[in-house]
């Protein structure tokens, strides 16, 4: 595995819920920067220059975190922490940050994610819910999949009454090239259960456009 993660849990000492430790492979730095090396060359520039001297090595580094979710799991990070309970009320964690790499042009695209789900006698932590989305988010993507993906294992994880996803965001492919139009957001959904009827998916449509309570 090019990255290695290592979090520690909520409870254990010194955790934070999620603590990364990362692990570069040298080999996989080596491969990457070597062919970052010659994208150099072929663009112009002279990666022997004093700028840019360290930089295939810095590429490889980031592309392999900001590809991290390869080495996740992300069914077992909400197994981690499901617990029984009656609670049968929509339960929202909305406003999540997200950053992806858009798989067609490998440029960012960047925003929110809202998820919702009815639980069917099993809760999950709440902060479980942001690194799943962080999870998918962290490999190439497009939006749509990403939306699916996110709802697919919530839905096959927890076995709740409904799930909702919904994900907000501007892509760098729009914005820097292409049709250069900076103000653009694209919006998916993906509904499973409950949140295929108009009443319950017009409620969560109006919690999640609210304001935030939260000073």
């Amino acid at each position: 595995m090019a990255l290695k993660r290592n979090l520690l849990e909520d409870d254990e000492p010194g955790g934070n819920g999620y603590t990364r430790d990362d692990q570069y492979n040298p080999e996989t730095v080596h491969r990457i920067a070597g062919n970052y090396r010659s994208i150099l060359k072929d663009l112009g520039e002279d990666p022997d220059r004093e700028g840019l001297q360290k930089t295939p090595e810095r590429v490889a580094k980031a592309l392999q975190f900001l590809t991290h979710g390869y080495g996740l799991v992300p069914a077992e990070i909400l197994r981690s922490a499901m617990f029984s309970e009656e609670y049968q009320q929509m339960v929202i964690v909305k406003d999540i940050e997200l950053y992806s790499l858009c798989e067609h042009h490998v440029l960012p695209f960047f925003g929110k994610c809202h998820v919702a789900y009815i639980p069917k006698g099993h809760i999950v932590g709440l902060s479980k819910i942001p690194r799943v989305v962080d999870a998918f988010a962290r490999r190439l993507q497009v939006q749509e999949r990403l939306t699916v993906d996110i709802r697919n294992c919530i839905e096959e994880a927890l076995k709740p009454q409904g799930v909702a996803v919904v994900i907000e965001a501007q892509h760098m492919c729009m914005v820097m090239r292409g049709i250069q139009k900076q103000h653009s957001i694209a919006t998916t959904s993906a509904f499973t259960g409950e949140f295929n009827t108009e009443k319950t998916r017009a409620e969560f449509m109006r919690l999640i456009s609210r304001g935030s309570p939260i000073s």
